[in-house]
């Protein structure tokens, strides 16, 4: 008989973790991590250059697969899940505080003796949101930035500005994307319910206590964070190798419980399996689905298949008629200028083109009996015009003639009565001459 990969609950909802699951499974991961980060050790004592790799900072990884994406878009803002035991629990962990503006004030309250002493020294650097965009422009003070802290934390009501100013330097990752926290003001609340008539941008705009911040931050640093994309797997870090197996096995527990009821689609009808795993291990399975589907009914079988693919064919094919339908209208396409501009011809049907060759026949014997008349009136036209212009010449002649004769019988009939030029106008004539 087969072994089952993984153990069910024995009592209630099949939709639970089995604790005792999850503690076979953090035994086997993390003794398979001590013996590969002593495998390591051994093989690099001989190289004094090789980085330290240890099973002491390796991560443990919970991995989430869900039936279908666990959220349509990618959020650059992560969530936080807190755990029984936090992952940072270094004294010495630098943070990065990025605030609302003036960051007086916070840096004030972080050095106030209010303030725990202890979470103030391991606040390296405090800056506002107006100074950061001014100051660290390029990428490498960015990157100066990034490294100057190990954690980087800012107030939650400019967190939505932070990836226009920061850019790849700190987005490029999950690791350096800051945490948001609640650096405002509470509401005033009486017995537990918020005061009537309070106003919430104003306590928006002021500033929480000393111990209403350390509180925020403190809690933020001992959270595990939630990244969530566009895709049907989800790793969140839950532990580290050189844990016991009982305080991985809680963690997973916690991360798993709240996860679900709070990020996927139908809860735990929506989660295929859970696993963890290391960096660079087998991930070994703590939960298994027995549906694959988180809903039955959207299981096509063959024939929607085929219809599914039917109706998505492609654009380019869109046209083409399919096997067993008619062919399918075209739709119109958008004309270009120079269409525009030309006529449309229309084609008549078959019937009517013996007609119309007649037609054009007529219409092309009358445009030929136009141009015909049309030549005869140019050439008659020219005719006139030259005959008119040779009458006038012979009437000018006739007319020059008809002078010189009156002139001639004038000196007959009275010669004496003619009178003569001058002496004055023979002398200008002759100078003209």
């Amino acid at each position: 008989m087969s072994t089952p990969l993984t153990v069910k609950a024995e009592t209630g909802s099949p939709y639970q973790l089995s604790a005792e699951q999850v503690l076979i499974a953090s035994r086997a991961l993390i003794k398979t991590l001590g013996e590969e980060a002593a495998g390591d050790a051994a093989a690099s004592a001989q190289d004094l250059l090789a980085a330290d790799n240890s099973s002491e900072a390796t991560p443990i990884y919970l991995l989430l697969t869900t039936k279908t994406h666990i959220v349509d878009t990618k959020r650059l803002k992560p969530s936080k899940i807190s755990l029984p035991h936090p992952l940072n629990n270094s004294a010495t962990t630098s943070i990065l505080l990025i605030t609302a503006s003036p960051q007086r004030t916070y840096k004030d309250l972080v050095a106030s003796p209010a303030f725990p002493v202890e979470l103030g020294k391991r606040i390296v650097r405090v800056i506002d949101i107006q100074k950061l965009s001014k100051k660290y422009k390029t990428y490498e003070a960015q990157r100066q930035l990034r490294e100057s802290a190990e954690i980087v934390i800012a107030d939650e009501r400019i967190i939505t500005r932070l990836p226009k100013v920061l850019g790849k330097t700190f987005y490029g990752t999950t690791k350096y994307r800051p945490i948001p926290v609640s650096l405002a003001a509470n509401p005033e609340r009486v017995d537990g319910k918020r005061v009537p008539g309070a106003s919430r941008s104003a306590d928006r705009q002021k500033s929480g206590t000393a111990q209403g911040i350390a509180k925020e931050i403190q809690k933020a640093v001992d959270s595990t964070l939630v990244h969530l994309s566009p895709s049907t797997n989800t790793s969140i870090k839950v532990g580290l190798a050189s844990w016991k197996p009982e305080d991985v096995a809680a963690n997973v527990a916690v991360v798993v419980e709240r996860l679900i009821e709070k990020f996927v689609p139908k809860q735990w009808r929506g989660v295929r399996s859970i696993h963890i795993k290391g960096p660079e291990t087998v991930a070994l399975p703590v939960w298994l689905a027995s549906e694959l589907w988180a809903d039955e009914s959207a299981v096509l079988d063959e024939g929607g298949v085929k219809k599914a693919e039917e109706a998505n064919i492609s654009k380019k094919r869109k046209n083409k008629p399919l096997k067993g339908e008619a062919k399918r209208t075209e739709e119109p396409k958008k004309k270009s200028k120079k269409e525009k501009a030309t006529p449309e011809v229309v084609e008549e049907p078959a019937a009517r083109r013996g007609s119309k060759r007649a037609f054009a026949a007529i219409d092309s014997l009358v445009s030929a009996t136009d141009a015909q008349k049309s030549h005869e009136r140019r050439t008659k036209k020219t005719k006139t015009q030259e005959s008119n212009d040779d009458k006038l010449d012979v009437e000018i002649a006739a007319r020059k003639e008809l002078l010189k004769r009156q002139k001639l019988a004038a000196e007959k009939k009275g010669g004496d009565e003619v009178p003569k030029p001058s002496k004055k106008a023979r002398k200008a004539k002759d100078i003209s001459t």
